[in-house]
């Protein structure tokens, strides 16, 4: 039995982790999210940096290949704003036999997506919440997508929507 496993990437505030937990939850998947690691790895005491942000996908990649292992189905939820970062899911595909999808999330209204960042909280206590500067320079340096990737507007679409379409377009 070859395992799933769904990327749901994107910028801070567009309904990743919604998605993602919809989407689980309707396919019985294990949901994983970057940031949930890398508040764990900096509760631990380490200092923050991008050192942090590699082990928090390489643990993730880790815990993903278990459970593709195992025959269960797999969504994370992750910026993926490098090709680095994609690497990390090629190669749990990779060494597992999974089947990968790439999901991008997008808010093509400005005011939307800074809207959803004020007074966000995700009770999130070390990893914080980005500010709308934080999100503008991560747009600039956002990686465009060498793999193929099923892109969607999440300010035109509700997050069940979003994974409704998911789950018909990659069949499960």
């Amino acid at each position: 039995m070859t395992g799933h496993l769904t990327v749901v990437s994107g910028l801070p505030g567009v309904g990743k982790t919604s998605v993602a937990a919809i989407l689980a939850a309707r396919t019985g998947a294990t949901h994983l999210s970057i940031d949930a690691v890398e508040e764990s790895i900096l509760g631990s005491g380490l200092p923050p940096g991008w050192e942090v942000g590699v082990a928090a996908y390489e643990a993730t990649r880790a815990m993903a290949e278990m459970n593709l292992r195992l025959g269960r189905d797999v969504v994370v939820d992750a910026v993926n704003d490098s090709e680095d970062a994609r690497q990390t899911w090629r190669t749990a595909t990779s060494a597992t036999g999974a089947v990968l999808a790439f999901v991008y999330l997008m808010i093509s209204d400005a005011r939307e997506h800074e809207r959803r960042l004020v007074g966000r909280d995700r009770g999130l206590v070390h990893v914080g919440e980005p500010t709308w500067t934080d999100v503008q320079r991560r747009r600039v340096e956002y990686a465009v997508w060498s793999d193929d990737v099923l892109a969607f507007d999440t300010s035109t679409r509700s997050a069940g929507e979003i994974a409704e379409m998911i789950t018909a377009r990659i069949g499960r």
